[in-house]
């Protein structure tokens, strides 16, 4: 018996020791990776021109890293760090969603349910798609309408409320069959969050707070960037680089945006959220076991609904074969295993989740510049780091397609400048542009004669004021007081045959130019001739 005694004694050192042995391995092991992701992270910040960085991973339901690189403010010496709130945009559409996933595990609706059974009001240009649009179809970016479709009316920020969006989406025009393709649509996650309203009998900023931030303690998060307290100083502010100059821009985080996409977080915060993501809306609070969802919404919400094209280039390079658009998620296959991401962008910042629920991994990255090659350098890294993938320089793999695509763009406004004709002069007197214009879905904006010069301004949204300058023929350059807006855009009045105008459209100048500038939806009318 002493033997066999001291033999189980020497068995459980022993095993003891490997284990022991074992968990120094893999902290080594983890801090050698978080050693090399740091060192990109620094690297990103030079090559990209980005002030500061936060960013969390969470690896088997414990966080291994979550700190801040760099300043709020280029020029300050305020530090980012992992509690620096910074705007999360579009990473807001996976609570909204979440919100109606808890909302359904109450009864309260369906997947199913019909958006006219809670908004009667609402309408889209199709009356068969008006009457079978779903609270999924609200969230699947299906609609038939066009990428970023009516966003002007949100964005930049203007006097247009909610009920004025719901409005105007019956004139937007229609430019694919319901259902049939994908068309990322900001406006839709907006009538979500009047859906939230209405069952809840609160505003969804109001519904966020109670049953999402203050159930997983996310204590520093807020709905709104105007909910943040003034006194709290330790805001990042947002960056637009331009000449090779960066300018400090923005005072809000897309504050219209609501539900799309108005949320202010943390790193350190938002690892509570992606905690209970990765756990299948399962949180701890004071050892008691708690759900914001059930696994059943969970599997709902990570479930394909619109696919999206994937390249041959694609599937060789990063061994995906589908790719597609869930519920307030992207999803798709990363070599062999599922990935769960989404972005956020606003102007000027620029924001990544991404999860591998099989690795229980997940990560957010959150900066105050709008390059979206540095967040994909730092996302990829990481990946690279966690999935054990070939070490690849993904710092230097996307300056590179920054470097094709400031080339790409460059060449494409010689181009413009180049088509000019300077003998060209405008057909009507400059007095004759001078007027009112009205849009179904926008509503006003104005032509004004200043000084010799046309200067239009959109009636809602005061960020667009510009002067008019002479293209060619009929068409003008509408460009922007605010440059770092970078959507200058083509203004093009079609005539009668008497002379007078019918009608103006628009259209960006760049091809760069961010998708929710959809100056090309509008259909201005003389407002002199509707009524």
């Amino acid at each position: 018996m002493k033997l066999n005694y001291i033999g189980l004694c020497a068995g459980l050192i022993a095993l003891s020791t490997l284990q022991n042995v074992n968990a120094q391995t893999l902290s080594a092991s983890n801090s050698n990776k978080i050693e090399r992701i740091e060192s990109s992270v620094h690297k990103i910040m030079s090559t990209f021109q980005v002030p500061g960085i936060a960013v969390a991973i969470i690896k088997d339901n414990e966080v291994v890293l979550s700190k801040g690189f760099g300043v709020l403010k280029h020029g300050s010496k305020a530090p980012v760090n992992a509690d620096t709130l910074f705007g999360i945009a579009s990473n807001t559409k996976a609570m909204t969603s979440a919100l109606l996933a808890g909302l359904v595990d109450e009864g309260k609706l369906t997947w199913q349910t019909k958006v006219i059974d809670i908004i009667p009001e609402f309408q889209l240009p199709d009356a068969y798609v008006t009457r079978e649009f779903t609270i999924i179809d609200l969230l699947s970016h299906n609609s038939g309408l066009g990428l970023g479709a009516g966003d002007l009316m949100i964005w930049p920020e203007t006097t247009l409320t909610n009920q004025d969006v719901i409005k105007g989406l019956k004139y937007l025009p229609q430019v694919s069959s319901f259902r049939s393709e994908f068309a990322y649509d900001n406006l839709m996650y907006v009538i979500a969050g009047e859906i939230i309203a209405k069952l809840t009998g609160q505003p969804w900023q109001e519904v966020i707070q109670t049953r999402i931030f203050d159930r997983l303690g996310m204590n520093n998060t807020r709905a709104k960037f105007s909910l943040i307290a003034k006194n709290n100083k330790n805001v990042a502010r947002a960056h637009v680089p331009l000449d090779g100059k960066l300018n400090v821009v923005g005072g809000n985080f897309l504050e219209q945006f609501s539900s799309a996409g108005s949320v202010a977080s943390s790193v350190n915060d938002m690892s509570l959220w992606l905690k209970a993501q990765l756990n299948r809306g399962q949180y701890d609070v004071d050892d008691t076991t708690l759900r914001l969802f059930s696994e059943q919404q969970s599997r709902e919400m990570w479930q394909a609904r619109t696919l999206l094209p994937v390249s041959q280039q694609t599937t060789a390079q990063d061994k995906t074969h589908f790719y597609a658009y869930a519920l307030g998620w992207f999803v798709k296959d990363y070599h062999g295993v599922k990935v769960v991401r989404h972005t956020g962008g606003i102007l000027g910042m620029v924001s990544k989740v991404v999860m591998v629920p099989e690795e229980n991994l997940a990560m957010i990255i959150l900066t105050n510049q709008q390059s979206g090659f540095a967040l994909n350098a730092l996302s990829q890294q990481i990946l690279t780091e966690y999935l054990e993938l070939p070490a690849k320089d993904w710092v230097e793999h996307y300056a590179k397609l920054q470097r094709e695509k400031t080339i790409k763009k460059k060449t494409q406004l010689a181009k413009v400048a180049a088509n000019i004709d300077k003998n060209s002069t405008p057909p009507l007197s400059l007095a004759h542009y001078a007027q009112s214009y009205v849009d179904n879905w926008y509503g006003e904006i104005t032509i004004s004669l200043t000084n010799d010069d046309l200067v239009m301004q959109f009636t809602n949204t005061p960020a667009l004021l510009g002067k008019l300058v002479h293209y060619q023929h009929n068409t003008f350059i509408v460009r922007w007081d605010d440059r770092t807006l970078e959507a200058d855009a083509y203004v093009n009045f079609k005539l009668n045959s008497d002379g007078s105008i019918n009608f103006v459209t628009m259209k960006a100048v760049s091809e760069s130019t961010d998708f929710s500038f959809d100056f090309h939806d509008l259909m201005l009318k003389p407002k002199a001739i509707t009524h």
